[in-house]
C-alpha cells in the first residue's frame, strides 16, 4: 500500500493536474514547478541532445556555462548554483524541436540565449537545466525588397542586419544596445533610440516561427502588412523573454532608408530645462528621427573615458537627429534651436555633413561604456535600469530621479530616449553600496507607476522587476498573465521565474512598497 500510495504521488509530480476552471492564476495557487535535474537525467540528455547536433555543439565547459549564467551589465548578479548542466547550439528550427522535446519528456528547464546583452537577469539559469544557444542560427533567410520585409533568424545582429539592407537602400529601424540580436529583440520587446519616430520592436516584427515548450512548431501568420485573423500571437511572443516559446525565425518589416540625416546638440543649465524641451518640441508634432538625453554626469564620463573624438560640456544635453530631404531638415533644426532657446539653452551645435553628425551621436552610443569605465575594481557592479512615464510627466521624474541619485553618493548617470517619455539610470555601486543602488532604483521605480508610467520602457521584465508588475497592472492582470504562463508551458520550463512569479517568495524576498 506504502508503495502504490508513492507511485501515485510521483506520477502526480511529473504529470501536471487539472488546472483550475479559473480565467486567471493567482500565485496562491500554484505549486512550485517540478524539474528532473539530477546528474543522471541530465547526462542522459547530453546524450540525447549529442545525437541531434553531435558532440561538437554542446559543451559543458565551465567557461562556457559561467558565459551563458550572466554578464558584468546584468542587473541580477547571479549566484554560484544558477547556471546551466550544458549549453547547446542548434542549427535549424527542427534542431530547437527535438531538444526541446527532450527536455519536455525528461523535466528539464530550459534558458533560450543569443546576443546576451539583456539587462535584468532575462537568462540566469534559475532552475539550472540546459541552454539554447543560437549562435549558428545567425542567416538573412530572405529579403523581400518589393514587399519590404526580411525573413532572419534569432542570432543575427541588427547591426549586421542594417548593413546588409542598406545594399538596397533599406533598414530596419529598431537600435538597442551593440550586440543586441533578432532572437532577444523579440523576447524583450525592446526599442533604442529611434523609437519615438519609428515605434518600437512590437512595430516591425511581422511573423515569428516558435518552438512551444513541448517541441511543437508554429507560425504566427504569413507575410501580410496587416491581418484580423485569429488572436494576435505574434505579439504576444513579442516581450514574452522566452517564457512561452523560443523564436526561431522571425519575419520583419524594411522600410526605406532616410535620403538624408542630420543632428543637434544643445545643452541646458538643468536636467529639467533639458525635459521640458522635450516636451515643448514633442508638444509641437515635430516628426524628429530621435531625442535623446544625457545628463551632465554622463558627459563627465564620456569625457574621462575619451572614447569619442571631442570635448564636450559637462551639462545635461539633449541629442536631436533629424532625416528627411536637405530643405525639411534644415527647417526642422531652425525650428528645435528656437524652441531650445526658450528654454534656457547654453549651446547649440548641429552637424554641417555626414562626418559631424556621425561624431556628434557617438557621444550617445558611448553612455554605458563611459561608466562602465569609471569601475573602482573588478568589485564594482553596474546597474542599467530603465522607467517610461506620460510625456507631459517627464520633466518632473529627471528632475526627482536626478535629485535622489546625487544625494545617494553613487556614481549615478541618466540618459534616455525621451521623445517617448523613456530614460535610463546607469548606477556604479559596490557590493557595500548595494542596498543603496536597489533603493534609488526601487525609488525610481514607485515614482514612474505613481505617475502612470511603466516599470520598464524597453529593458523587459526578467527577475528584477517582476515583482513591481502588480502595482503598474494589479495583481488580476498579473494573475492573467501567469495562467498564460500555464497554459503555454504547463511543466514551466521554459525560463522559469521571469516576468512572473511561478512558485510564493521566501520571507523578506519582496521589497516593501
Amino acid at each position: 500500500l506504502l508503495g502504490a500510495s508513492l507511485f501515485c504521488y510521483y506520477l502526480g509530480r511529473i504529470t501536471p493536474g487539472r488546472p483550475p476552471l479559473t480565467s486567471t492564476l493567482p500565485l496562491a495557487a500554484t505549486d512550485p514547478p517540478y524539474h528532473k535535474t539530477g546528474t543522471a537525467n541530465l547526462e542522459a540528455a547530453w546524450s540525447d541532445i549529442v545525437d541531434i547536433v553531435g558532440k561538437e555543439n554542446v559543451s559543458t565547459k565551465e567557461g562556457d556555462l559561467q558565459y551563458h549564467s550572466g554578464s558584468e551589465w546584468s542587473s541580477y548578479t547571479t549566484n554560484e548554483k544558477e547556471k546551466p548542466f550544458l549549453i547547446v547550439f542548434p542549427a535549424s528550427t527542427e534542431d530547437v524541436s527535438k531538444i526541446v522535446k527532450v527536455c519536455y519528456d525528461r523535466l528539464i528547464p530550459i534558458t533560450g540565449y543569443s546576443g546576451g546583452t539583456s539587462l535584468e537577469g532575462h537568462f540566469s539559469a534559475t532552475r539550472g537545466g540546459i541552454c539554447i544557444d543560437f549562435r549558428r542560427m545567425d542567416k538573412i533567410l530572405k529579403l523581400h525588397k518589393d514587399d519590404l520585409d526580411v525573413i532572419v533568424q534569432p542570432a543575427l545582429g541588427w547591426e549586421y542586419l542594417n548593413e546588409e539592407l542598406a545594399k538596397d537602400g533599406l533598414f530596419f529601424p529598431p537600435d538597442p544596445g551593440p550586440g543586441a540580436q533578432i532572437g532577444g529583440m523579440v523576447g524583450t520587446g525592446c526599442s533604442g533610440t529611434n523609437a519615438y519616430r519609428y515605434g518600437t520592436m512590437r512595430d516591425w516584427v511581422l511573423s515569428l516561427t516558435v518552438v512551444m515548450a513541448d517541441g511543437t512548431v508554429i507560425k504566427t501568420r504569413q507575410r501580410p502588412r496587416k491581418s484580423s485573423a485569429g488572436y494576435d500571437l505574434t505579439r504576444l511572443f513579442i516581450g514574452s523573454e522566452g517564457t512561452l516559446g523560443l523564436v526561431t525565425e522571425a519575419t520583419l518589416k524594411v522600410t526605406v532608408k532616410p535620403k538624408f540625416e542630420s543632428v543637434a546638440v544643445a545643452s541646458f543649465p538643468t536636467v529639467r530645462d533639458a525635459a521640458e524641451c522635450v516636451a515643448k518640441v514633442v508638444g509641437e508634432g515635430m516628426p524628429l528621427a530621435a531625442i535623446e538625453v544625457l545628463d551632465d554626469v554622463q558627459m563627465r564620463c564620456i569625457n574621462e573615458a575619451g572614447s569619442t573624438s571631442r570635448e564636450w560640456k559637462e551639462m545635461p544635453t539633449l541629442f536631436f537627429k533629424f532625416t528627411g530631404t536637405p530643405s525639411g531638415v534644415k527647417e526642422q533644426i531652425g525650428q528645435v534651436q528656437k524652441l531650445a532657446k526658450s528654454k534656457g539653452v547654453k549651446t547649440f551645435d548641429f552637424a554641417k555633413n555626414e562626418e559631424e553628425a556621425q561624431e556628434l551621436w557617438s557621444a550617445r552610443k558611448e553612455a554605458l561604456w563611459s561608466v562602465m569605465a569609471k569601475r573602482r575594481d573588478e568589485s564594482d557592479h553596474v546597474w542599467t535600469t530603465d522607467v517610461a512615464v506620460p510625456i507631459s510627466r517627464l520633466p518632473d521624474i529627471i528632475e526627482q530621479t536626478k535629485e535622489d541619485m546625487a544625494k545617494s553618493g553613487l556614481l549615478a548617470a541618466m540618459v534616455g530616449h525621451v521623445g517617448d517619455g523613456n530614460f535610463h539610470a546607469i548606477l556604479l555601486f559596490n557590493d557595500r553600496e548595494r542596498k543603496t543602488a536597489e533603493d534609488v532604483v526601487h525609488r525610481m521605480v514607485r515614482r514612474a507607476v505613481e505617475m502612470e508610467g511603466t516599470v520598464t520602457g524597453e529593458h523587459g521584465v526578467g527577475l528584477i522587476k517582476r515583482d513591481y508588475l502588480t502595482h503598474e497592472l494589479g495583481a488580476s492582470t498579473v494573475d492573467a498573465m501567469r495562467k498564460l504562463k500555464q497554459a503555454f508551458d504547463p511543466l514551466c520550463i521554459l525560463n522559469c521565474d521571469k516576468i512572473v512569479r511561478v512558485e510564493k517568495p521566501k520571507a523578506g524576498e519582496v521589497k516593501a512598497w
